[in-house]
């Protein structure tokens, strides 16, 4: 295709190679971003010459400053009791909490926060009388973690077929200020019940499995023990990028939580 056609831009070869390998998401758009980087890694290592850049990348999470500090909040100390009933708005619908949103995780979350990597979805949790409480983010879920594929029982061509099936709690954030005892462990309950559906609405495909990795030497895990996630293991110590075993990065505890009692049978296993 790049010997056929030189006149032809980068976007236009990306778009082509999705249409040709029909290489959607669940919701039929096309993986555009993921044939453009597979093109830039591929040119990286000398295995075809890519024409040359004629506008600045369209990804606009490139180009994307750090959000600006959210307003402070006023601290919240009263029991779960007080603040109850909890509303959990999926920022799918509601848009306009996303500056917060991002705000919120960027500064206050340990690993900060620029963008989400592909489907996802975003939660901010308002108590009765509408003040923020915490947010939660559910993005991509890992290639591949052997803790989690052992639990699960599949192989690697059942993976690579039902690995959407799956998604990562990326981050979870307790707001600063609020100090509410079991808060964190029934926003988590609250979010699974309705995770599935919100995902089928958002993206037209089932969930069956939800992850999430607990930094061991930061963390207890306390809130998703207490939420019946189940520990399975922990991590190697390496990243999905760590080709040659040489990245190091602090060990994390595996905690998983089925949505459905058939999960296994869903995801191939």
């Amino acid at each position: 295709m790049v010997a056929g056609h030189p006149e032809r831009t980068r976007y236009w070869l990306s778009r082509q190679l999705c249409q040709l390998w029909d290489w959607r998401t669940p919701g039929g758009q096309l993986k555009d971003m993921a044939a453009r980087t597979l093109l830039l890694k591929l040119e990286q290592r000398g295995l075809l010459r890519l024409p040359v850049r004629r506008c600045p990348s369209p990804n606009r999470m490139r180009h994307k400053r750090a959000p600006v500090p959210a307003p402070a909040l006023e601290p919240i100390t009263d029991s779960l009791s007080v603040l109850r009933p909890l509303a959990i708005v999926e920022l799918g619908q509601a848009p306009e909490d996303l500056p917060r949103f991002e705000s919120w995780l960027h500064h206050h979350h340990y690993l900060g926060y620029l963008s989400p990597v592909g489907m996802n979805l975003k939660y901010v949790v308002r108590d009765r009388h509408e003040r923020p409480l915490a947010c939660a983010l559910f993005g991509s879920a890992a290639w591949q973690c052997a803790a989690r594929d052992r639990w699960i029982g599949w192989d690697r061509a059942a993976r690579q077929q039902h690995l959407q099936r799956i998604t990562n709690n990326t981050r979870f954030l307790i707001l600063p200020g609020v100090a509410v005892p079991h808060l964190a462990s029934h926003v988590l309950s609250l979010i699974l019940r309705r995770l599935r559906t919100d995902w089928h609405v958002k993206y037209g495909a089932p969930l069956s499995l939800v992850e999430t990795f607990v930094e061991a030497n930061r963390f207890r895990g306390a809130c998703y023990q207490a939420a019946n996630w189940v520990e399975v293991g922990r991590t190697t110590g390496r990243t999905r990028q760590d080709r040659y075993s040489r990245l190091q990065v602090p060990p994390k505890q595996v905690y998983l939580y089925p949505l459905v009692p058939g999960f296994r049978a869903e995801l191939g296993a």
